[in-house]
């Protein structure tokens, strides 16, 4: 499957990315080049092979939750450019 140059246009219209005439000849090759590369997966025999997320066993590295002291809002709002009392102030929707 290869993707044409209006294709291209569109997709990178979508993304809001602006390229320039060389740019989209050098991107459009790019990508076809990745989509050959991975369209050879389909040619491969993966009946046996289970689906997979991650080539590795993934286990919860977080540490435990445990409860910490909060903020105060004087110490949560101290880097606040603009406040009302214990509130952020933001301009109006739109602005």
């Amino acid at each position: 499957m290869a993707i044409d140059r209006e294709q291209l246009l569109h997709v990178a219209h979508l993304a809001r990315l602006e390229l320039r005439d060389e740019e989209v000849e050098r991107v459009n090759a790019q990508l076809n080049d990745i989509l050959e590369a991975v369209s050879k997966v389909s040619q491969l025999d993966l009946a046996d092979v289970p689906p997979t997320s991650h080539p590795h066993d993934v286990v919860n590295v977080w540490a435990e939750d445990e409860p910490q002291p909060c903020l105060t809002p004087e110490e949560a709002l101290a880097n606040a450019p603009d406040r009302d009392g214990d509130y952020f102030r933001v301009p109006p929707a739109g602005s």
